[in-house]
């Protein structure tokens, strides 16, 4: 195993690559008591490990900040937070981009996945404000294919790249058994810091306050179960056109990453709350930054619902509550902020090729019910 982010040999300061065996299959002949066994002969290609490692390196190396220590191939990744913050409060993530992976490998599609990691853990950590610093995975596969890895943990990198933060480790696990051919599993953690005076935790937010919903890419990477089930109950029609792309690509989208964006709108705008809107969709994610005693009231005519989220429904004939609760439904993240402030916040994310638009606003809660989506 390595220190290193997802795929098979790890990437980062922290690049080595170790794999776990489980028991031999029964199926497998029994080998003689004086036949040399080698790891190989295990099913762990220590060789293949080792070019994935050559492949990344310099696909690891264009995510580095200034504050990474050391190089490529330590224990564990390096990183200088003295001189940058007075009162840091470091905030972490942990996440993976669930059964969207099952598309991803349907499709043969790799390369955008590893965005979808990232975005999934970064977006979190920055609804306290905090910078993403660094970032590891873990990649775990049956039997390590050179080109998958390196595809997906380029797609890592990039996501890294987007977001502003260091791929510094990860660990790359090739496990014989444990994974049916062609298949893999991903997760990826964040660590991310924020001045202790300008975190933000909700507790400015007032009624009346704006909630600010900006545009999200496609599902990014939630529901796919859901999604799955419906594809499988019409057909799987990937191919099929849908707003100018195919449907399998409106699918495989990756997640928006928000950091730079709302970064900076954090600096320039008084900030009183932020959602990463994830599992739970609109209805469950902003409530959970709303102080008690207040809810939020949205109006669904405010955004187009976009055509993919269109189709599932459709499709699936998924009720509009469940909807709601399951998917972004075309906003990955929301601001909340006041009124005054609308209009110079939407400007600076549409420099940042962010479509946004105010979608409700924060109102005094009206016994157990604190969101209403009309």
């Amino acid at each position: 195993m390595c220190p290193m982010g997802p795929l098979s040999s790890n990437e980062g300061p922290a690049l080595r690559v170790q794999s776990a065996v489980s028991h031999p299959a029964k199926t497998r002949p029994m080998s003689s008591e004086n036949e040399s066994l080698t790891y190989r002969a295990a099913g762990v290609d220590i060789d293949a490990g080792n070019a994935v490692v050559e492949r990344i390196k310099p696909l690891v190396k264009k995510t580095f900040r200034p504050e990474v220590m050391g190089g490529l191939g330590g224990f564990g990744g390096l990183f200088d937070l003295s001189g940058k913050y007075a009162e840091p409060v470091l905030v972490s993530g942990t996440d993976g981009v669930g059964t969207k992976l099952k598309l991803a490998q349907e499709l043969n599609r790799h390369d955008t996945i590893g965005i979808d990691l990232v975005g999934m853990c970064v977006n979190d950590v920055l609804v306290q404000g905090a910078e993403p610093l660094f970032f590891l995975d873990y990649f775990a596969t049956g039997k390590l294919d050179v080109e998958t890895t390196v595809a997906v943990v380029g797609g890592i990198a990039r996501g890294c790249e987007l977001a502003g933060c260091a791929l510094i480790g990860g660990e790359t696990a090739e496990m014989p058994d444990m994974y049916p051919p062609g298949e893999y599993d991903l997760a990826g953690f964040t660590v991310g810091a924020v001045e202790k005076s300008r975190m933000v935790d909700g507790s400015a937010i007032v009624a009346g306050d704006v909630v600010l919903g900006v545009a999200s890419s496609g599902p990014h990477s939630n529901g796919y179960s859901l999604i799955r089930r419906i594809l499988a109950r019409a057909g799987s029609p990937l191919g099929d056109k849908l707003g100018g792309a195919t449907l399998g690509d409106a699918l495989m989208a990756p997640t928006t990453i928000y950091v730079k964006a709302m970064l900076q709108l954090h600096r320039e705008s008084p900030v009183h709350g932020m959602a990463h809107i994830t599992g739970g969709g609109l209805t469950e994610n902003i409530i959970r930054v709303v102080p008690d005693g207040l809810g939020i009231a949205l109006e669904s005519s405010a955004w187009t619902l976009p055509p993919v989220f269109d189709w599932l429904q459709r499709e699936g004939n998924v009720a509009q509550q469940e909807m709601w609760r399951t998917f972004n439904c075309g906003i990955g993240f929301t601001v909340l902020l006041p009124r005054d402030a609308v209009a110079d916040a939407t400007r600076m994310l549409a420099a940042h090729g962010l479509a946004s638009w105010p979608i409700g606003e924060v109102v005094r809660a009206s016994g157990d019910e604190r969101v209403r989506i009309a």
